[in-house]
């Protein structure tokens, strides 16, 4: 692949920003007027990874958040900053939680090739891993066990997405953000739907804490995958205790 220089850069702004006017002379204007995204994206960091290319859309279309591995950490100030500002100021209709095949972070976690900070930061995924080891293990390939753990990780992102106050707030409002958990395949370009989008929200235990109630798999995993993450369901409770 030939990479452009930093100059290049500059130059085709240049360029673009002449293409953009002569479709249309008042673009940039009515660009600078504000944001209303439709669409929060918490995807990885990886340079080959520019969602508005593989979904054909514009400048504010999409409010995005990235990091190695489409993390969505509970810890995690930034996120917890564009979620909010996300639901409350910018009123997205929708969350995706992005994955893809071949992630760097993904191979980190499951074959243990990182130090430092970089693997506190994959850490989570690798205890992913060990969880659904015996699952993953059985596949035959290496690409094959790389792909699945991607997706496990996306499906526990969408969890933990739900386990922020942020989202428990908004939960039973009329319009609350539909989440949906994808995967795209780089060899194919293709975005893969792992089908765990939000349709309907039951009642739990309430959390005293906030006065809301507490969310569970049942809340937003088809039957057929809550299986998926068995052994992972623990939510805290307001005492610190953890509630399985």
């Amino acid at each position: 692949m030939k990479y452009h220089s930093i100059d290049e850069l500059l130059r085709n702004n240049q360029a673009w920003v002449v293409e953009k006017l002569a479709l249309d002379p008042n673009y940039f204007e009515e660009l600078a007027t504000g944001q209303t995204p439709p669409f929060l994206y918490i995807g990885c960091s990886d340079s080959r990874l520019p969602l508005t290319n593989f979904t054909r859309t514009e400048p504010g279309e999409l409010f995005v958040h990235r990091n190695i591995a489409n993390q969505v950490s509970l810890t995690d100030i930034n996120l917890l900053a564009v979620l909010e500002y996300a639901i409350t100021h910018l009123k997205v209709k929708h969350i995706i939680v992005c994955g893809h095949y071949g992630c760097g972070g993904i191979t980190a976690a499951l074959e243990g090739k990182t130090t430092g900070i970089i693997d506190n930061w994959v850490n989570p995924i690798r205890e992913l891993y060990l969880q659904k080891q015996d699952e993953i293990d059985t596949l035959p390939t290496r690409e094959e066990r790389l792909n699945r753990l991607a997706e496990i990780n996306v499906l526990a992102q969408v969890k933990n997405l739900y386990q922020t106050s942020i989202m428990r707030k908004v939960l039973y409002e009329k319009d609350a953000p539909t989440v949906h958990g994808w995967v795209l395949d780089i060899q194919t370009g293709l975005i893969k739907d792992l089908n765990i989008s939000t349709v309907q929200w039951q009642s739990h235990s309430s959390c005293l804490s906030c006065k809301l109630p507490m969310v569970t798999l049942a809340d937003f995993i088809p039957k057929d995958k809550i299986a998926d993450f068995a052994s992972n369901e623990e939510v805290s409770e307001p005492n610190g205790t953890k509630k399985t």
